[in-house]
């Protein structure tokens, strides 16, 4: 019997504030154990939550770009279960009434479009973190992350293998920062993924038992998880075994997942609206005004980049993927307009010496240095090779192009009258070679250049070496 997998997402993502969900204490990211905390957050009885305003516009600035219906009355609700790292013993959420519904996100996947349904954005806060590194016997428990504002993006289960659940995943993450509402740090937690997966004999429309991938915090995890656990229930499945609902965890090591737990249903959680806090109303008119902030966004990007351009898809698909990489691209052509040369330089030797695609903001080589090197080609002042010797050299020592050519004396020679005594020395050493070229074996013209470029230590102008060449080998 063939098996396919049914695969839904659930995305948690940190919102981008200054301050928690429900009081004043900071968000950053690193700071000591246990210092970023206050009563609200550390769920003392008798405090009261108050609702971060800034919070609530993100979320509806994430639902917006996600094609979401915004509830004009969303509520918030306690979810309730008992972990070392949830210090109230409850967890503040949305459950009936979310904040957002029925939107969609559209992904290639074979070749064509595929549009992913999103049930429900919503909001609620963070639990803190367990830490278990400092010792074998005892987990640490940092409160740091309470209360730090999260949206969940919950997808419905249209995603059908791992691919696509990557493919989904960028792109949700590139709307999100892309809209500055999140920083999509996966190492640090910012963007975590929980997948629900299940599998069927191939065309049914009954969903099968599923299981869920928790905490999930790569694309290569991702992946590798649900490749892992398709495999894993399809194995049970043809063995006459039964698929338990159950939590599982991955393990990056191994490239196993393993239960955690039973899988919870709903009413194990025992929802009820959070009496603290009052029923969320939101204007249309504050929507409208979101809506009209909104950037320019990946997708109307790529197309514009594409027709504008006149680049190839590939090109765009790759420079819009991050907003700092668009951004970056457009600001070299205000220096030099010739954009698929731009881009060519961007994809490859950019983007090879940047770890993160965010950190072009910072990167040493800015588009005006960028675009002063792809000048000094055109106008023959070095070759293409030499270029990227000279960018990597800007890279590490901080230098403008101009300054390391001059520095290394490595400007092409493009005097044809230099070029021709060069190759005249070259043929008179190589006479044999030059007999079979001419006897018909013209693949050795790159033996040829080879050897004029080793002469003069890759400075020649290769085209006026080329068409030198080819004429001088073709006399008797």
């Amino acid at each position: 019997m063939e098996f396919e997998a049914v695969i839904g997402l659930e995305v948690h993502a940190h919102l981008l504030t200054d301050s928690k969900i429900f009081c004043t204490c900071s968000t950053k990211f690193g700071a000591k154990p246990n210092t970023q905390v206050c009563p609200i957050c550390l769920g003392m009885p008798g405090v009261l939550p108050v609702l971060n305003k800034k919070v609530l516009e993100c979320a509806i600035r994430a639902a917006l770009a996600a094609n979401c219906e915004i509830s004009n009355k969303s509520r918030f609700a306690r979810k309730n279960y008992f972990y070392p790292d949830l210090p109230k013993g409850y967890q503040i959420s949305q459950y009936e009434e979310p904040l957002s519904t029925h939107g969609w996100l559209e992904i290639k996947s074979n070749g064509s479009k595929k549009r992913i349904r999103i049930k429900r954005i919503h909001l609620e806060e963070d639990a803190g973190k367990l830490i278990h590194e400092h010792s074998q016997n005892w987990s640490y428990v940092d409160l740091n992350r309470a209360g730090v504002p999260l949206i969940e993006i919950v997808s419905e289960p249209d995603i059908s293998n791992s691919e696509e659940a990557v493919t989904y995943l960028k792109k949700l993450r590139s709307i999100l920062m892309y809209i500055g509402v999140c920083d999509g740090n996966m190492e640090e937690g910012s963007l975590r993924c929980d997948a629900n997966v299940s599998v069927r004999p191939k065309g049914s429309e009954e969903l099968g038992t599923k299981a869920e991938i928790k905490n999930v915090n790569s694309f290569k995890f991702v992946q590798k998880a649900l490749e892992y656990e398709i495999r894993r229930q399809i194995s049970v499945l043809e063995s006459g075994g039964k698929v338990v609902q159950e939590t599982r965890l991955f393990d990056s090591d191994q490239g196993v997942t393993f239960s955690m737990r039973s899988k919870e249903e709903a009413h194990d959680y025992r929802y009820f609206p959070d009496p603290d806090l009052l029923p969320l109303l939101v204007e249309g008119k504050w929507v409208d005004e979101i809506r009209e902030s909104l950037p320019e966004l990946p997708d109307v990007r790529l197309e514009r980049f594409i027709k504008e351009y006149e680049l190839p898809a590939y090109d765009a698909e790759i420079l819009t993927a991050s907003k700092e990489v668009a951004e970056y691209f457009e600001e070299c052509l205000k220096h030099y307009d010739q954009p698929k040369k731009v881009s060519n330089w961007i994809m490859t030797e950019v983007l090879r010496e940047l770890k993160e695609e965010e950190g072009i903001k910072t990167f040493t080589v800015t588009p005006e240095r960028l675009t002063e090197l792809i000048k000094l080609i055109d106008d023959g002042t070095i070759s293409g090779k030499i270029a990227k010797d000279v960018f990597s050299e800007m890279v590490s020592s901080k230098k403008r192009a101009g300054e390391i050519v001059a520095e290394k004396g490595i400007k092409q020679i493009s005097d044809q009258g230099e070029i021709e005594a060069i190759i005249s020395q070259v043929i008179e050493k190589n006479q044999d070679e030059a007999s079979r070229y001419r006897a018909g074996q013209e693949k050795l013209i790159g033996f040829f250049v080879g050897e004029v470029m080793k002469a003069t230590q890759g400075k020649a102008n290769p085209k006026i070496v080329n068409e030198v060449l080819r004429k001088r080998l073709k006399e008797a």
